[in-house]
């Protein structure tokens, strides 16, 4: 049985050999054509040398604008997680003090860690390391944070964010 990339690789040759085939037999169309009626042969080629160039044209419209709304996508993911990170780090203020210290420290590193993951992208592999460690960094946040707030030293704190 075959996989999705061998299947692909199976059409693109295939495709590729049509082409081939195909772009001789027009060329051999031509070449007739030519030989019996060199005036009419060149008849009509500037319709569908506009009609082939516009498709073309239409084609690279889509592809860069695929392309740019991938990217905004993107770009707004990276924006939505920093504010995500801004807002939890306010939220540390309703924890106790010695928890939220410690917490803080970790929050540090997490934020050196998904910085260093945006930085390491083109390589994929050191990408999906500093990714894993960012991963573990959260987890040790969360397990912190949900054990300061369920500690008995907790006690009501006004929070910087909005000043109550």
């Amino acid at each position: 049985m075959m996989n999705s990339s061998s299947d692909g690789l199976v059409f693109a040759a295939g495709l590729f050999v049509g082409m081939l085939v195909l772009l001789e037999a027009g060329r051999r169309v031509g070449i007739r054509r030519m030989a019996q009626d060199p005036e009419g042969a060149r008849r009509g080629l500037g319709v569908i040398e506009g009609a082939v160039f516009s498709l073309l044209g239409l084609l690279i419209a889509f592809t860069f604008s695929g392309a740019a709304t991938r990217f905004d996508a993107r770009r707004q993911l990276v924006i939505q997680e920093g504010n995500d990170i801004g807002t939890a780090w306010l939220r540390l203020d309703l924890l106790p003090p010695a928890a939220a210290a410690g917490l803080r420290d970790s929050f540090r590193r997490y934020l050196d860690s998904r910085i260093e993951t945006y930085r390491k992208l083109p390589d994929i592999a050191a990408a999906e390391a500093e990714f894993a460690r960012s991963i573990k960094l959260q987890g040790d946040i969360w397990a912190g944070a949900v054990a300061a707030a369920v500690s008995p030293e907790r006690s009501p704190r006004k929070c910087s964010c909005c000043r109550h």
